[in-house]
């Protein structure tokens, strides 16, 4: 396809600046001598990483992504006890340095431009998580039903058609991704998308998947995220208009005019910021290439996972939509024992200080002789670790949907329970903000900080257990999870209805694609229909 040509280099030419070359990078990474208040031994090392990096590669790349990249370092956290993070682990621009140039033109932070709520720490999100609650806004249960599922179900409708039975799924998932993805966020689809907002989509999603700045695949399609973003930033601002002056077709199935609607005085969440959630929206619903992989992998007949297999089974055989009096219904059940052990977000990045900076040893090099290469330090609270933490839970390795049975739900985690459990308080005050868009909804919080909603009176909860750390924890936690979890419920009603199978296609050369961030695989499983 012609959208997809950009993989392998071409037709992205004309979109890079002109590369600065080996003479460039020599005068941004120093001239080979030993600068003032910089340890010869750093010149060297700089000396000979300078001799890996491709001549051909733009300076301001290497000095703003791979220099970053290397100089960055990524701590492992500790396994939480309470599903919280504390606050000295900071979400004020928590992302590896190197991928600012993918959000923003000058290489670095620029609020100004629009911010997300997934890369601001709590004191700048307003009273009680506000912008976090608006975010949350657009995606609350009650809105599935009614607004969103009409077009999940079209989506795996078409993905899922005969036609495309016994060939590589994951390449065909990938072409269609963006249909329900600005769907869902904007109401369009189809011709409706312009080939450059699918080409910035997937080079953003490469990027992320394949990583290492150094690979000649990382570059161009870095480049040509930067190349393009002015186009689609301007186009979703444009799309924004649309919603706004009912100019789309039912503007009410997007989410983004629930963020429009609920924005208030747009101090926490302006217009801008809805542009900007839009875009970087493509970080968090990229890991559903990874989970749906996740899920055909352990489904698939060649040497899937019989357990999950046989829970599949069980579960679609019986009244699988009735909760029964439950928080959940076995669907459900089902779907967060797959994220749980799939996990396809590793782990929530936090911001740390470097306590150099003020105390202990005094002042760190960069602080105290202006050295340029400035280190960026990142804290990991890890999600799959913790989902099989023993102290968490009984048998963590067994696949069981009904674990979530006999553990607190959001709901249920109030002052009392947090006495209960040895706190004199709860950590964070259980406060509701009503939404402003004509529901009988409000966003509420556990005294853990989870955000979950309140429609008609009636709790939609999540499970706010340390132990089910797909999603994240406490204030934090992915704000779409639910739809997630509706969304991959909707899959498995199709692979149920229609007796779809999943099968190896011992392809002798599989295709490589990515499909979530740090997951590159071979596209070798396919579908069929039995019977």
């Amino acid at each position: 396809m012609e959208r997809r040509t950009f993989l392998t280099g071409a037709g992205v030419a004309a979109l890079l600046p002109v590369a600065g070359g080996a003479a460039a990078k020599e005068q941004s990474l120093g001239d080979g001598g030993t600068a003032a208040g910089q340890a010869p031994d750093l010149s060297a090392a700089l000396q000979r990483f300078r001799a890996t990096i491709p001549s051909h590669f733009d300076r301001e790349y290497v000095n703003n992504a791979v220099v970053p990249f290397f100089l960055g370092s990524i701590f492992a956290g500790e396994r939480p006890i309470l599903p919280m993070i504390d606050l000295p682990l900071t979400k004020q621009d928590a992302i590896p340095w190197d991928f600012w140039g993918m959000l923003y033109e000058d290489w670095k932070p620029t609020p100004s431009d629009g911010v997300t709520v997934f890369l601001e720490g709590l004191e700048n999100r307003g009273d009680n998580n506000l912008r976090k609650r608006i975010y949350f806004a657009g995606v609350t249960p009650d809105l599935y039903a009614p607004k969103y599922q009409a077009k999940v179900v079209d989506f795996f409708d078409k993905l899922l058609d005969p036609k495309f039975a016994d060939k590589p799924f994951m390449r065909h998932y990938l072409d269609y991704y963006w249909d329900i993805y600005w769907d869902l966020h904007l109401g369009v689809k189809g011709d409706k998308v312009p080939p450059q907002v699918r080409t910035i989509g997937e080079a953003f999603n490469t990027v992320l998947a394949y990583r290492n700045p150094l690979n000649e695949i990382v570059y161009e399609n870095y480049m040509t995220v930067r190349a393009l973003r002015p186009f689609l930033t301007k186009w979703i601002d444009e799309r924004l208009d649309d919603i706004a002056n009912g100019r789309v077709a039912d503007p009410d199935k997007t989410i983004a005019y629930y963020w429009l609607k609920n924005a208030g005085d747009g101090k926490y969440f302006a217009k801008r910021d809805v542009v900007f959630e839009c875009f970087h929206n493509f970080v968090a619903f990229s890991q559903w290439g990874n989970s749906i992989f996740g899920v055909m992998n352990r489904l698939n007949e060649n040497g899937g996972d019989a357990t999950v297999r046989a829970a599949f089974q069980k579960t679609m055989s019986g009244s699988f939509d009735n909760a029964n009096g439950a928080p959940y219904t076995p669907l459900e059940l089902l779907v967060m024992e797959l994220f749980r052990t799939i996990s396809p977000n590793g782990g929530s990045i936090s911001a740390i200080t470097d306590t150099r900076a003020s105390s202990f040893y005094g002042g760190s090099p960069f602080a105290q002789f202006g050295v340029p290469y400035e280190r960026h330090s990142y804290m990991n609270t890890p999600h799959t670790e913790t989902s099989f933490d023993p102290r968490l839970w009984k048998e963590p390795q067994r696949f069981d949907p009904e674990r979530y049975l006999s553990v607190p739900t959001s709901a249920e985690v109030d002052e009392a329970k947090c006495k209960q459990i040895g706190l004199p308080r709860c950590p964070f005050d259980i406060t509701t903000l009503p939404v402003a868009d004509g529901r009988k909804t409000g966003i509420t919080n556990s005294g853990f900080g989870t955000v979950f909603a309140v429609a008609d009176g009636k709790p939609d909860p999540v499970c706010d257990y340390a132990g089910f750390a797909p999603f994240g924890f406490g204030y934090r936690r992915c704000p779409g999870e639910q739809l997630t979890i509706d969304v991959f419920a909707d899959f498995l009603r199709k692979v149920w209805r229609d007796k779809i199978v999943f099968h190896n296609l011992n392809q002798p050369r599989p295709g490589r694609v990515p499909v979530g961030p740090g997951a590159v695989i071979d596209d070798d499983i396919g579908f069929a229909r039995q019977g």
